[in-house]
């Protein structure tokens, strides 16, 4: 039974990479450009399938009828009857004794409800002897039952959750995406009516802790449990009605069965080569796009994000470079889509699907690594708080220097784990790269970087006796998880590597960002290259406030070249971005790099805008790197190592494998100075390779 009485229909408004020797160093500047004036940029870039409502004549409330607006004084919510996941019928009516019922529209694989689910439990307990009922509902029509009851079980909601079927619930009061609450008054009986009535005294979002693109240590507005306590105290609440963002709500549409697009033909083929690389079990993104029943109930959010260009997920601006890794859809794709979910989301013919590209169980190259290594402990990560960066040395037992051709990083606890680096620590090095833990540069986990094997003939180098050093950024979800994560290894034949692949980086540790800055500028030079080599991929690394960041390739003879500029530079999507084409980088080039950050209350991730923040390992610190990987002659390379070797043997007097400051004549010392990149009075192998470019 699903009957679904309104008292008046109501109308929903506008929801408003290396082992590296470092080749060459650099130098730091540091620039506060004062910005008076800031224009407010309104729009954040998604990290995720979500978003606030746009309004236009394709949108799912216009869909479905419902015309917007807040909720009106006189809207109400007669009886209605919804099964739940177990089968049992729920009536509005059962509930007469209560003073407040909460409809709390979730979906089960939308990344903000799985955040606020247990939240939802929480405000339930709480108000549970006060006469406050929560019920769940679900509108997607690609949720099961079984889905449902997973979702349930997962996330600890013991409150009914009922399926709207036809979506009819959600049409009545305007719901458009979840997580969003709809907060019923106490009954009422209208005068042409003897079936009882419950007033919509609230719409919108539970609070605004977590968002698209960001999340906050605490809420600063807590809408709800403000309008349950207003409701109670016999109040209306002060905040009728928040804009809410989340995943659109998976409707029910009338299909165009004489459609020109259809799913078949032209959709699959399309999410198949730009989405399905993600959006596939065992992979990162919340929810597969690989099946038809899959798919079809985010139609409506596919033409939204992809519409937005929120998805898939780059940032690059086409003005600058080429990228083998280019995500960007073409207009006539993004046309396909839209034409596709505005005629229903019609099947077509399913017969003759593309196959989704080829993996190895567990890893996203198509053949599995010859030499997996994990964590030497399993941590466990806590179900809320902030987790410190966490370090794990292990030793992967190399007798003998190994050659990798691919590597690729892989969280044990995905939904916990945000980024993972991988460094090489030499033996007898300590810790002294920034932000490294120590050692060289290796590989990464982040969302969006996907593993990808280097061209023919090229390698990175880790030496014999090598540890691997895990960082690892961990963010609690809601409940206790176990993490073991771990690193893939694809190795090359020595005799077959003739170019050897070291990640370059050019940094900036001497910077302090004053509190409340929109737009505060730091710079960063390398040194000279002191060898021609080839650059084949950038990745900029900056933390939660960090707001663009661009490379410039500066030639010999003064000549700059914008490499890469990503102008709206966001944490949650740390992207390589691969060179289709390496690119010459003559001897005595330098690479430039540019990076602005926002410390503002406008900026919904930073976590603290009254801070004055500096270099640091933790996400509430700041970082400004620009890695990028190059490509060396190994003879030419394996040259400048012998140097490197003969060098130390001549100054390293207390043989440690690195010279200090008191080992230098007076006379080296400017050199000394230039060489020691970190500024920790002692150079070692890496910084000692850019001696002849200081020659």
């Amino acid at each position: 039974m699903n009957s679904l009485p309104v008292s008046s229909r109501p109308h929903i408004s506008p929801q408003p990479v290396s082992c590296r020797p470092q080749i060459w160093g650099c130098h730091r500047r540091q620039f506060v450009v004062p910005t008076p004036l800031v224009v407010f940029r309104g729009v954040m870039l998604a990290v995720l399938c979500l978003g606030p409502a746009v309004a236009d004549e394709g949108s799912s409330a216009a869909a479905s009828g419902a015309r917007a607006t807040t909720p009106s004084s006189d809207m109400t919510v007669r009886e209605f009857a919804l099964q739940d996941y177990r089968g049992r019928e729920h009536h509005l009516s059962e509930y007469g004794e209560a003073k407040v019922v909460v409809l709390a529209f979730l979906g089960t694989e939308c990344p903000l409800v799985r955040l606020y689910g247990p939240r939802l439990q929480d405000v339930a307990d709480r108000f549970s002897s006060e006469q406050v009922v929560f019920l769940g509902v679900n509108s997607n029509r690609q949720d099961s039952l079984t889905d449902i009851a997973a979702f349930a079980r997962r996330h600890g909601v013991q409150f009914p959750i009922l399926k709207d079927v036809q979506n009819r619930l959600a049409d009545a009061v305007g719901a458009e995406r979840t997580p969003e609450v709809v907060v019923l008054g106490p009954e009422v009986r209208g005068a042409d009516s003897q079936s009882p009535q419950r007033p919509v005294l609230y719409r919108g979002r539970i609070d605004d802790q977590y968002g698209v693109g960001y999340s906050r240590d605490q809420p600063q507005h807590t809408w709800l449990t403000d309008a349950l306590q207003a409701v109670l105290q016999d109040r209306r609440p002060a905040v009728r009605h928040v804009a809410t963002e989340g995943c659109l709500i998976g409707r029910v549409r009338e299909v165009q069965h004489d459609s020109d697009v259809t799913y078949g033909e032209h959709i699959a083929p399309i999410l198949n080569a730009h989405c399905v690389e993600c959006h596939r079990d065992g992979e990162i993104a919340p929810f597969a796009l690989t099946r038809f029943d899959e798919v079809v109930g985010w139609a409506d959010m596919i033409r939204e994000v992809t519409r937005d260009n929120r998805m898939p997920p780059w940032h690059a601006d086409p003005a600058h470079g080429r990228f083998a890794n280019s995500r960007g859809l073409s207009t006539a794709e993004k046309q396909l889509l839209n034409d596709w979910a505005l005629a229903g989301a019609p099947a077509g013919n399913l017969s003759s699907l593309p196959e989704p590209p080829a993996k190895a169980d567990g890893w996203q190259l198509a053949t599995a690594p010859d030499q997996v290594v994990s964590m030497d402990e399993t941590f466990t990560v806590p179900a809320e708080g902030t987790v410190k960066y966490k370090y794990f040395q292990v030793d992967p037992g190399f007798k003998e220097d190994k050659w990798i051709r691919a590597a690729e990083v892989v969280p044990g606890s995905r939904d916990v784990v945000h980024h993972i680096l991988v460094f090489a620590r030499a033996a007898g090095s300590r810790r002294s790269d920034p932000g490294a833990g120590g050692g060289s540069f290796l590989a990464a986990y982040v969302p969006g970087l996907r593993a990808a094997e280097l061209p023919p003939g090229m390698a990175k180098r880790v030496p014999a006796g090598s540890k691997l050093v895990f960082q690892m950024h961990y963010t609690p979800v809601g409940e206790q998880r176990t993490d073991r994560s771990s690193i893939g290894l694809y190795f090359a034949d020595e005799a077959d590597v003739d170019k050897v692949v070291v990640t370059q980086e050019t940094l900036n540790r001497r910077f302090s960002i004053p509190p409340g800055d929109p737009e505060f500028q730091v710079e960063a030079t390398s040194s000279r290259a002191p060898m021609t080599v080839e650059v084949l991929a950038l990745m900029p690394h900056m933390h939660l406030r960090g707001k663009s960041f661009r490379y410039e390739a500066v030639l010999p003879d003064g000549q700059r070249t914008t490499l890469l500029d990503v102008p709206a530079y966001d944490f949650n999507w740390q992207t390589a971005y691969r060179l289709e084409t390496p690119l010459a980088f003559p001897t005595g080039s330098r690479m430039h790099c540019v990076a602005y950050f926002d410390n503002s209350e406008r900026n919904l991730n930073n976590p603290n805008p009254s801070a004055t923040v500096g270099w640091g390992d933790q996400t509430w610190n700041e970082m400004m790197i620009g890695y990028y990987d190059v490509a060396v002659p190994r003879r030419t390379l394996e040259n400048g190592l012998a140097e490197t070797d003969e060098v130390l043997a001549k100054f390293d007097k207390n043989g440690d494998g690195r010279i200090q400051k008191q080992e230098v004549p007076r006379k080296l010392l400017p050199v000394f100075t230039a060489l020691d990149v970190d500024g920790n009075e002692e150079v070692d192998r890496q910084e000692l390779r850019k001696l002849s470019a200081v020659r």
